[in-house]
């Protein structure tokens, strides 16, 4: 079978993904949000208005433009339409409270941004004076008519109420039709996102990320698909664009292969569940927790999502008890990959079309090099089977973290950029992860990975989800304590289910207690977040 994975991969400008796919596919959709479609062609042209109407604000290459917005199809337009004016975007979680947006339009020099008419995310961002202007994109416009009459009837108190002035400037005025945009060479090391990392320690930094950098990466993760038929998939759009996960894996990755983007502004369960059938997509990208819910769902109406072909996991470590109850329910099985923010982020995958190894996240892409580095003398690499830092090289990673020059030399060791993630390598290259650095556990001298604790909670039918953190211990240095979460009609004490763990781990890694809670914390995308877990558990110290 002729397979992608031998093509060579191609240093391109990002907006080339597009014109590659809109010649060949012009008449194909191209997104698909709540039941309204754009073909590629459609596509296209709309991103070369906005890339002539962003030109028309005198915006320069290498200026700064700001997308604060969820997956709807003025995202899409609006990404392309920066790069291929040669701007600068920086992605936006419009989540973020009035002083996270402000730290970071500081920091990257942001001074352009894009909005929806959405008074939760328009308000606070109106605000900040140092933005220069706000193009406000009208969420009801790129409905469907019925749904579009609908919502403005319906949500008008969700609805912003634009001032528009000089500053605040309305979609329509810069989509307009006008001069075709000047063209701007492009070359493939410049800049072209400024990914903020999540930051679990400190302020986010801003990930450099080229051109080359996110085009190749795309290149990498449909290579890797051996399977992938351009032109023809309906790939699932949940995760949010904002994050370097689903800008990759979905954005550029789908759009390079003119799949069909089936967009989704927030992850609801009832939502996912009818697309699943309505749109038959045949590709997902997701979390660990979107996964659960799903199968969750499927187990209370069994409904027919047999469409999808290929299912990936990444993000966050995928518990073998997700991942069994899904493919159980599904017949899909899902393949879980591996990668962070500095790396564009995709670095391993399991081939879909290949061997899976339980509990590994993979084989390294194409022109990738995954290396383990002993944690007690970083120039030294392990061989097979010995735990250390994961460590990566290949075209994908970044330039450095933007006005960071000593954290930037931190990053790197020997040309080679350390995760922060403990794992191995196994003989024939397939790597698993086994915990991060910073949240390895030490009790008495001893390394405890949360992870490990966290996989035998799953083994237990009536834990939906877990979390383990460290905490101080007066006599072993820290300790571990996990925090559970119950499916539906289940009923148990924390001690029972520690009472469970006693002989599935060590006494070592015993949690000095299981606390049961409704919810727990999760990040933006929806994986599980130890951070707030950590902050109120030092509190109470």
């Amino acid at each position: 079978m002729d397979t992608l994975s031998h093509k060579p991969l191609e240093a391109l400008a990002v907006p080339a993904l597009l014109d590659r796919s809109a010649t060949a596919f012009a008449g194909r959709p191209a997104i698909s949000f709540e039941g309204r479609r754009w073909t590629y062609g459609e596509l296209a042209a709309l991103v070369d208005r906005a890339t002539a109407g962003l030109q028309r604000l005198g915006l320069k290459p290498g200026d700064r433009v700001g997308l604060c917005l969820p997956n709807t199809p003025h995202f899409v337009i609006f990404y392309y339409a920066a790069l291929k004016a040669g701007l600068v975007v920086v992605n936006y979680n419009p989540l973020y409270v009035t002083r996270e947006l402000r730290q970071q339009i500081a920091d990257s020099a942001t001074k352009t941004m894009i909005v929806p008419d959405l008074a939760a995310i328009h308000d606070k961002v109106a605000e900040i004076a140092e933005l220069e202007r706000i193009v406000v994109c009208p969420f009801a416009e790129a409905l469907p008519a019925l749904k579009r009459v609908a919502f403005t009837a319906l949500k008008r108190k969700a609805l912003a109420r634009p001032i528009w002035c000089e500053r605040i400037i309305p979609y329509s005025q810069v989509i307009g039709p006008g001069m075709p945009p000047t063209p701007v060479h492009i070359d493939p090391s410049d800049l072209a996102v400024l990914q903020y990392t999540g930051g679990t320690t400190g302020r986010p930094k801003g990930a450099m990320l080229t051109h080359a950098n996110l085009s190749i990466n795309a290149q990498q993760t449909t290579h890797h698909m051996p399977s992938m038929r351009p032109g023809e998939e309906r790939t699932i759009g949940v995760l949010p664009f904002f994050h370097v996960f689903a800008m990759t894996s979905v954005l550029n990755g789908g759009i390079s292969t003119g799949a069909e983007l089936i967009l989704h502004p927030r992850f609801e369960i009832g939502a996912m569940m009818k697309s699943l059938v309505r749109d038959k997509p045949t590709i997902m990208h997701a979390v660990p927790t979107i996964y659960n819910a799903i199968a969750a769902a499927a187990e209370k109406n069994r409904i027919d999502i047999s469409s999808l072909r290929v299912c990936v996991s990444g993000g966050a470590p995928l518990p073998a008890e997700i991942r069994e109850r899904f493919q159980k329910l599904t017949g899909c099985r899902i393949i879980e990959g591996y990668g962070l923010t500095e790396a564009s982020p995709a670095v391993t995958s399991n081939p879909p079309d290949g061997e899976v190894r339980a509990d590994s996240v993979g084989i390294a892409l194409q022109d990738t090099i995954v290396e383990i580095r002993a944690l007690d003398d970083m120039s030294r690499i392990l061989a097979p089977g010995e735990r250390g830092e994961i460590c990566v090289r290949g075209p994908q990673v970044m330039k450095g973290y933007l006005n960071r020059d000593a954290e930037t030399r931190d990053v790197f060791i020997d040309g080679a950029l350390r995760t922060g993630d403990v794992g191995y390598l196994d003989v024939d290259g397939y790597l698993f992860v086994t915990d991060r650095i910073k949240d390895l556990i030490i009790c008495s001298g001893y390394n405890v990975y949360p992870r490990v604790i966290e996989d035998a909670l799953y083994e237990h039918p009536a834990v939906a989800e877990a979390v383990v953190i460290g905490i101080p211990d007066s006599y072993r240095g820290q300790a571990p304590l996990a925090f559970v979460t119950l499916r539906a009609g289940e009923f148990r004490t924390g001690e029972e289910l520690r009472d469970f763990l006693r002989d599935r781990i060590s006494p070592i890694e015993l949690p000095v207690r299981v606390e049961i809670r409704t919810s727990l914390p999760k990040t933006a995308i929806g994986k599980l977040s130890r951070k707030e877990l950590v902050e109120e558990a030092v509190s109470k110290m």
